[in-house]
């Protein structure tokens, strides 16, 4: 299997720079803005959704029996909450229904 590449704040930075004519200042803090305004959302407690993107929900996961991979140890794992992110329909049908 190929390594992907992966799409970085940066990359999101300069695309905006070069599609919108945003000085590098100014795409810096939209970036940043819109991701910690969903770090924000998630922390509350609340969902976030991005019509046709898809959306972010936390969800509880309950305490389990887990084994050490190495000793085959049985460990108990902790109760957590986890960041779930579903496929918008828009999104889907253009990566995986092609």
């Amino acid at each position: 299997m190929e390594a992907m590449e992966t799409l970085t704040k940066a990359d999101l930075s300069k695309h905006l720079m070069e599609n919108l004519d945003f000085p590098k200042k100014d795409a810096d803090l939209l970036v940043n803005t819109f991701l910690q305004s969903i770090v924000d959302s998630l922390h509350r407690g609340e969902g976030v959704e991005l019509r046709g993107f898809g959306s972010f929900r936390l969800r509880d996961r309950q305490a389990r029996q887990g084994r050490n991979p190495r000793s085959g140890e049985s460990i108990e794992v902790p109760p957590k909450r986890v960041v779930y992110f579903k496929l918008g329909k828009e999104l889907r049908s253009k990566l995986i229904d092609d």
